[in-house]
Parts: structure tokens; sequence; C-alpha cells
């Protein structure tokens, strides 16, 4: 009998301490520092082809081929507008979804956009 009391208490102390942690846990994620990340161009292709990333966070498009390129979600949901040679651009990637990506100079290269 006294086992069984004494796991209901166990059970009863860490759901309290669960109640009283949620706050400090919440506060964490929330005070996240969005993170920068980088998408190459380079050879005609975006590298990583795939990239996924948390809402809030940043992504650079840097251009190191020789003629400019964009950055054009089919859907619209951002679009870079040309990228000229040695040059980048920056999307802060705000909605959540799957958005894939092209050139439009060059629409054989393609990628996808993850945002969690």
């Amino acid at each position: 009998m006294s086992t069984h009391v004494g796991r209901r208490t166990l059970v009863w102390l860490l759901a309290v301490l669960a109640l009283l942690a949620s706050p400090w846990l919440a506060a964490g994620a929330a005070t996240r520092k969005p993170a920068t990340h980088t998408i190459t161009i380079e050879g005609s292709r975006f590298d990583p082809s795939t990239l996924t990333v948390a809402a809030g966070d940043k992504v650079v498009w840097v251009n190191k081929d020789p003629f400019p390129h964009t950055a054009t979600a089919r859907a619209g949901a951002f679009n870079s507008q040309s990228i000229a040679a040695g040059q980048s651009w920056t999307y802060a990637a705000a909605k959540q979804g799957n958005f894939a990506y092209t050139c439009t100079f060059h629409p054989t290269m393609r990628g996808t956009l993850q945002v969690k």
C-alpha cells in the first residue's frame, strides 16, 4: 500500500514540476535568436538545393557566378529580382511552408526552402 502512495506522490510532484517549468521553457523558445543560413549560387546551381529553416530565420543567397540570377518562389512568396555577380540577397522567412523556387533567367535552376 505504501508503494502505491509513493508512486502517486511521485507522479503528482513530477506534474507540479512540469507546470512550474513550462513558463521558463516557453520563454526560452520565444527568445530564440533568428539564425542566418546561406545558399550559394555557383555553377548555375543553388547549394544546398533544399534548405530547412525555422520561421524568423534569415536566408542569404550569394551569387558566385559571373552573371546574374534570381531566387523566385513559384507561388510568389519571395522574389529576389536580379542578384548581380558577386552580390547577395537576404530573405526573412516569416511564413511556414515548403517553397519551391527557381531562377527566372535559368529555369533549370531549382531549389526548395522549407520553413518550419
